[in-house]
């Protein structure tokens, strides 16, 4: 899974999902552990591939 953007999407504050581009298809990922796409994005974070960007 290449995975070359992430940005969180903010609802009143909060954070709600991520905006992802995955193999070059955007996707909208909840932040639900146990979601293969949100798993991966955790992973690539914490080995330090990857890096989610703030919400606009």
């Amino acid at each position: 899974m290449n995975i070359t953007s992430a940005q969180y999407v903010a609802f009143d504050g909060d954070n709600t999902s991520i905006t992802v581009v995955v193999d070059g298809v955007t996707l909208s990922v909840p932040l639900v552990p146990g979601n293969r796409h949100y798993d991966e994005i955790m992973r690539q974070v914490a080995a330090g591939d990857l890096t989610i960007l703030d919400a606009d």
